[in-house]
């Protein structure tokens, strides 16, 4: 029994985990932090007295409690810690340099008065000239409050910010999110705010058409509370002010608080550095040729510049500002057009100065060497044991609502010491080029659960080498993640569509054998693929090919925008109309 106390007070007991909670916080995201499931908190919760469901707010006493009720300690989250976390290194270097202006994005979903709103910053009227109240282009303004400048991106929604992105551009400071008080959370809102998160940018709530009768601004921000962005007055470190863009109701407030967000990001730039900055808007103009709208970030951008621009260089010409004025330079966080590319480049595309040409051909080099590496299942735990990689970022598509849920627990679960799994964004439908966008600029990868990917989406991301991968049942989805975190999974056997045609006409070949006469719409028809056979959506075969023509002659392809004539094995049913998928099989790296 001695022998039996003197061990116990030898050993000391193992320290709790700690997290730390905000001063409000939904269960769903409650449960997410402690990795427990919902069904869990929400019964712990009621043993505690509490009635709740997973989309409910509660404060931080009553998490604290649920936490200890599971061996966690919880300590309280210093209000706006997520914005001072997110300061970026080379902040720390520049802060004993002048501060610039906050460049700002509005996103919402559409018809929510997002082109109303800056029309109404503005004090002009971008919205009646554009056709039906819809941006069509990327502009950039700079409006002034109280003495101080701020940088708006007129961009259509968050395609565009993530377009940025994806090229490893980062154009924003501060997101606008605009909810309509008598619409509330939509599609399209869920996903700015998941595409904002992902970039690690502040959100502050534009609630607006509150002049509307009978809106209920209330339900607005219980909706933002169930995406975890619970505002201020209810305990939490989201700003969401209330505006009406059509009275000019709540504007200067709304600039006032992005002045605040831009101070707590306490955003610096050199003026006197070469300049650096990230195309938002390039075209071909007619008469003078390439133009790119620049958003210069650092440093100041004049006449005369040698500039490096994505994968071309040229000698910046002239310039001009938001007013269409010529410019001599542009300093930091101010936008510019800019003549004397060679070319058109893409937007996101990064600018550096350099010296002299030469320099300008090494920075190219370098730009190409530096591409960073592509996340996949198969390659995940050697990226992870080199250090590589140390969250995954994953972005989610089901067939229908219900299997989000418990897919997402569960692979958020599969967490470690040295990797955390993040679902950056999630829904229903099929996997969209929308998708692919955020997996590049997020180095993440996309799962489908019971869902397809569009051609266009399927395409860009056989070129960009972003995994995608399809199940159709939960557990095998779980278990090929967990082997992935382990190193254990085989390659994956990838699926290429090389192609894609229209069945226009169908032959005898004798000997109740048939040919289909297509036209390819994209891609190539190239022999040897497998060829899948879609009819109304849906595969209905798939055989290899014995036979592909042009005319009377055996050809090895087809390109697209041809006719040609082709022979399945074991398919003979065609009918105009189908559509033959070209379908190339090879071993995921």
């Amino acid at each position: 029994m001695s022998e039996e106390k003197r061990d116990s007070s030898t050993n000391t007991a193992p320290a709790r985990p700690v997290v730390e909670l905000p001063p409000a916080i939904s269960v769903r995201q409650l449960s997410a932090t402690l990795r427990q499931h919902p069904i869990e908190v929400i019964k712990q919760l009621m043993r505690n007295g509490m009635m709740a469901n997973i989309n409910e707010v509660i404060d931080f006493e009553a998490a604290a409690k649920l936490a200890a009720d599971f061996g966690i300690e919880a300590r309280p989250q210093a209000v706006r810690s997520a914005a001072l976390k997110r300061k970026r290194p080379e902040q720390e270097e520049l802060k004993n340099l002048p501060l610039r202006p906050p460049v700002v994005t509005i996103m919402g979903h559409v018809d929510h008065g997002k082109t109303r709103l800056l029309d109404a910053i503005r004090q002009t009227h971008v919205m009646e000239s554009e056709a039906g109240g819809i941006t069509q282009h990327i502009g950039a303004y700079q409006v002034e409050i109280k003495g101080q400048k701020i940088t708006f991106l007129d961009t259509p929604g968050h395609e565009a910010f993530t377009a940025m992105r994806a090229r490893g551009a980062r154009a924003t400071d501060i997101t606008i999110l605009v909810v309509a008080a008598d619409d509330g959370i939509m599609p399209q809102t869920l996903e700015a705010i998941d595409h904002a998160r992902a970039a690690g940018v502040p959100i502050i709530v534009a609630i607006n058409k509150i002049d509307k009768p009978g809106v209920n601004a209330d339900r607005v921000k219980q909706q933002l509370a169930d995406q975890g962005l619970v505002i201020e007055e209810w305990g939490g470190d989201t700003i969401a002010v209330g505006t009406s863009a059509k009275e000019r109701i709540g504007i200067d407030d709304l600039l006032e608080n992005v002045l605040l967000v831009a101070e707590i990001e306490d955003l610096h730039a050199d003026p006197n550095a070469s300049a650096t900055g990230v195309v938002i808007e390039a075209e071909m103009d007619k008469n003078r040729g390439a133009m790119a709208t620049v958003l210069v970030q650092n440093g100041t951008l004049k006449v005369g510049d040698i500039v490096v621009v994505g994968d071309i260089f040229g000698k910046v010409k002239a310039m001009f500002n938001d007013q269409g004025k010529q410019i001599r330079k542009a300093e930091p966080s101010t936008p510019a057009a800019i003549l004397g590319l060679p070319a058109v480049p893409g937007v996101g595309d990064t600018l550096s100065v350099a010296v002299n040409e030469r320099q300008a051909r090494q920075l190219l080099s370098e730009r190409t060497a530096k591409k960073p590496a592509t996340v996949s299942l198969a390659s995940l735990h050697d990226q992870i044991a080199s250090g590589k990689v140390k969250e995954l970022n994953i972005i989610l598509k089901t067939d229908v609502q219900g299997s989000i849920e418990p897919i997402r627990t569960s692979l958020e679960k599969l967490a470690t010491e040295n990797l955390t799994v993040h679902i950056i964004h999630s829904g229903t439908g099929n996997v969209t080029e929308n998708d692919i966008m955020l997996a590049i600029a997020s180095h993440g990868l996309v799962i489908g659960f019971s869902t397809g990917i569009e051609s266009g989406a399927q395409r860009l991301a056989d070129a960009e080498k972003i995994d995608v991968r399809h199940y159709d049942i939960i557990y095998k989805l779980i278990e090929e993640v967990d082997k992935a975190l382990k190193g254990l999974i085989e390659p994956e056997i990838k699926e290429i569509i090389e192609g894609r045609a229209e069945v226009r006409a169908v032959f005898s070949a004798g000997k109740k054998a048939n040919v289909a006469g297509i036209y390819v719409l994209e891609g190539k028809a190239a022999r040897g693929a497998r060829v899948r056979v879609m009819r109304g959506g849906e595969a209905l075969a798939e055989s290899p090919m014995i036979s592909l023509r042009r005319f009377k002659d055996d050809v090895r392809e087809v390109l697209a925008g041809f006719e040609g004539g082709v022979g399945l094995e074991t398919f003979n049913e065609f009918q105009v109309g189908d559509v033959l998928e070209f379908i190339r099989k090879e071993k995921s790296a």
